[in-house]
């Protein structure tokens, strides 16, 4: 679906993108630059922002930095106050910043849900308030890097598919609340991306799980994903399901969920029992 408008030009406006140091984040920083948007990146990672600004800047691209861990509602206030003082408002939030775990339910400690549901749902919660004057001002536009575990399960990542649903449910609602004030808000759910949030992933202590993901299909580039969510945020789509595989679990998931669910278990099973 699209919004009835022409399409979007990002030249000169203010991108902000969380989690922006590695991945989707930096390839959307990359690729909004180079459409000549005033690039804000976020991240708690500092020598990872630093590095990112030194690759934009050989690109030609101008970035604002700002430290920021989106768990943390002070840091994200206090971050986005200083790139609308430096920068004169925000266009576009980019709500990216995201990590995962690959832990059944029964052997995972509740507070690696309590630490997902913090960066994944409350960051994007977070961002999203402290810059949504800016945003109703300036007409602007919420992009959310949800998932298609936000609507279809995934075995082994309840806490992260949990964050994924709640964050299709929260901007799908905002997005209703917003009508009529020009704000647009576009969901984008990408398939398995070459980024080191799987790499990363927490295990049910909350340490690094030291065992290979599963995968379904061929991994996209973040170059890939980036490419994709700019296309769609200047055409105003409402929801970009990138991946053909995507497309498919999703229909599959809602029609023949008893059918999903018994190929997706047996795909990701052995991720439980490493």
């Amino acid at each position: 679906m699209r919004f009835p408008s022409r399409e979007r030009s990002f030249d000169g406006k203010v991108v902000v993108v969380t989690g922006a140091a590695a991945g989707i984040g930096r390839a959307l920083c990359l690729r909004f630059g180079r459409a000549g948007a005033r690039v804000a990146p976020l991240d708690r990672d500092a020598a990872g922002l630093e590095a990112l600004v030194r690759e934009l800047a050989q690109a030609g691209i101008d970035a604002i930095p700002a430290a920021c861990d989106v768990s943390q509602p002070n840091q994200c206030r206090s971050a986005l106050a200083v790139i609308e003082k430096r920068l004169g408002g925000i266009d576009v939030l980019i709500n990216n910043a995201g990590i995962t775990h690959r832990s059944a339910f029964t052997r995972t400690d509740i507070s690696v849900y309590e630490r997902i549901m913090a960066v994944n749902f409350f960051g994007s919660l977070h961002c999203t308030k402290a810059a949504l004057d800016s945003l109703l001002k300036r007409k602007g536009m919420i992009i959310v890097i949800s998932s298609i575990a936000g609507f279809s399960p995934l075995l082994g990542r309840s806490g992260y598919s949990a964050s994924k649903y709640a964050l299709n449910g929260f901007f799908e609602t905002l997005r209703c609340e917003l009508a009529g004030h020009g704000v647009q808000v576009m969901i984008v759910c990408p398939g398995f991306t070459a980024t080191s949030i799987e790499r990363n992933a927490l295990d049910g202590s909350g340490g690094r799980a030291g065992y290979p993901q599963s995968g379904l299909g061929k991994m996209a580039s973040p170059k890939q994903v980036a490419d994709a969510i700019y296309r769609g945020a200047a055409s105003g789509k409402r929801l970009l399901v990138l991946s053909p595989l995507g497309r498919v679990v999703r229909l599959l998931s809602r029609f023949a969920p008893t059918t999903y669910a018994r190929a997706m278990s047996r795909r990701f099973r052995r991720e439980l029992d490493p």
